[in-house]
């Protein structure tokens, strides 16, 4: 999910230069069409009832350690749920049209306070002081691409010891799947050892529908092999770019894609592509796949 500094919430920044975060990446990999609608189209997509109570949850965590720690108890969480919520769609007036009525509206609040709940099942804030909550953080590889995220939370231990912190309002994957946060939270973890020179001990999800953790504790090795993930992928992306191919890809995924209108795998037109798009999302231009550049 997407976030936005609470500094900058209310300015008009200026377009940021081609990057790859973690979700784009895996926009990719699940489908480069469904890439392209979001990345290069920029398609509009109704906003879902899951994905905002993940960013409501979020966004109640993050502001729970602006409190005193003596404060920082479920009880308070619970209460910066409804205006919290109430800010959001004052912001994004679309988010009203979220909920059929005002009944299933404190239902969906409810959901939110249960994952709280949870939540203070997983960790006790009255003793944690984060280094960092929603740091954004930005990295160019060299010869390669530009890489930015937001990571949800960094704590510092006083030996200088690193953990990054992530919160899923989902249940915990299966030990067969996973492999999309595991990818998220060393692509983190890369950026954190490039960022501040030292690499993070310790990279835990919290799921708080279900209060299952995933902890991994990333080498050096792991780091080098995720880099090389990221620049195969990059080569992928910018290959399509030059070639104007960001062809579908058909899976389980497909039934909850709100493009099925505009993606041929289903009989559907996509938009015709934006040769200026493409060049403003990812610095290279169709038509032009011997100078795309290539990154090893």
């Amino acid at each position: 999910m997407s976030r936005v500094p609470r500094s900058l919430g209310c300015m008009s920044a200026p377009r940021r230069a081609p990057a790859l975060s973690p979700s784009r990446a895996g926009d990719f990999r699940q489908c480069p069409h469904l890439y392209r609608l979001r990345v290069i189209d920029r398609v509009p997509e109704p906003p879902s009832a899951a994905a905002t109570l993940g960013t409501l949850v979020h966004s109640v965590l993050e502001e729970l350690y602006d409190l005193p720690a003596h404060e920082r108890n479920e009880d308070a969480a619970t209460a910066m749920l409804s205006p919290l919520w109430d800010a959001m769609k004052v912001k994004d007036p679309t988010l009203a049209d979220l909920h059929d009525d005002k009944a299933a509206e404190q239902a969906w609040l409810a959901d939110g306070a249960t994952r709280l709940r949870t939540y203070f099942t997983m960790e006790n804030p009255q003793r944690l002081e984060p280094n960092a909550r929603e740091e954004f953080v930005e990295l160019q590889l060299p010869d390669g691409p530009l890489l930015r995220g937001f990571i949800d939370r960094v704590d510092v231990a006083p030996d200088g010891s690193i953990r990054i912190i992530d919160y899923k309002t989902g249940k915990t994957p299966r030990p067969q799947y996973g492999q999309k946060e595991r990818f998220q939270m060393k692509f983190y973890a890369l950026l954190v050892e490039r960022l501040r020179g030292r690499r993070p001990a310790i990279l835990q999800l919290l799921f708080l529908k279900d209060g299952g953790t995933l902890v991994l504790r990333p080498t050096a090795e792991d780091l080098d092999l995720v880099e090389h993930e990221i620049r195969e992928l990059w080569n992928d992306i910018t290959h399509a770019a030059s070639t104007g191919q960001f062809r579908p890809q058909k899976s389980k995924l497909c039934d909850w894609c709100h493009f099925q209108e505009l993606c041929p795998a289903f009989g559907g037109t996509p938009p015709e592509l934006d040769p200026d798009a493409v060049e403003r999302a990812l610095g290279v231009r169709p038509g032009a796949a011997d100078s795309a550049p290539a990154v090893t």
